[in-house]
């Protein structure tokens, strides 16, 4: 399945893969040559643009009090955050580094309703150097999460990388999402940040460098 948020990308693609597949068996055709080698690198090309914008069913985890990964890629860190953060109380960042090989689509880490949604312009440094993580474009979204009758604020942060140049948020705030559910994309590799106040991270279930995939991997569990 490709993500509708793909569909504009890969019609022009197509496009232009035709047009140049014709372009180069015509020249091909008029020296009298064979450039099979050619011809066919227009659709690989398209062939990657398919695959870059697929949009694959996930199975996600229904065990109440977990928080799921909101991107494909590997845990870049595991950074604990004071009251002086960004959820104004101490808790924990997950950060997930995404490379142009991973699955785009961004989903729910957890049930919630949105809040606020925040998006900055700015620079497309590599999101390897821990200065793109605050002067690259980004959209914060501010999520209400629900546990034992209070409520708790959740981040979810896009970040744009050096490749990455659109942020697509397709979400309002107001809106309540369910886990899993998909709520934009990042095209071309990036990062992607979870927020999660202390009371909800009672046991982190990841390490840095390993592989998760968005809206099936276990980041953190709340305790009971």
């Amino acid at each position: 399945m490709i993500t509708r948020h793909g569909i504009r990308e890969v019609f022009m693609c197509g496009s232009l893969a035709l047009a140049a597949t014709a372009g180069i068996y015509f020249l091909a055709s008029r020296c009298g040559e064979t450039w099979w080698l050619i011809e066919i690198l227009p659709i690989i090309f398209f062939g990657w643009v398919l695959w870059f914008f697929r949009d694959p069913n996930r199975r996600t985890p229904t065990e109440p009090g977990l928080f799921i990964s909101p991107a494909d890629g590997r845990i870049a860190d595991i950074t604990p955050i004071g009251p002086d953060g960004r959820l104004g109380r101490p808790g924990v960042e997950i950060g997930v580094f995404m490379n142009v090989f991973s699955v785009h689509v961004n989903r729910m880490p957890c049930s919630a309703v949105i809040e606020n949604i925040v998006h900055v312009p700015g620079t497309f440094m590599d999101v390897r150097d821990p200065q793109s993580y605050e002067k690259n474009e980004s959209a914060t979204l501010t999520l209400s999460y629900n546990h034992n009758g209070m409520t708790y604020p959740v981040i979810v942060r896009q970040i744009a990388g050096l490749v990455a140049r659109r942020i697509v948020t397709a979400v309002r705030p107001g809106q309540r999402l369910e886990r899993g559910e998909r709520f934009g994309m990042i095209k071309f590799g990036s990062r992607l940040e979870l927020y999660l106040p202390q009371e909800l991270a009672a046991e982190i279930c990841v390490a840095v460098g390993q592989k998760v995939s968005a809206g099936e991997t276990v980041l953190a569990k709340v305790k009971e």
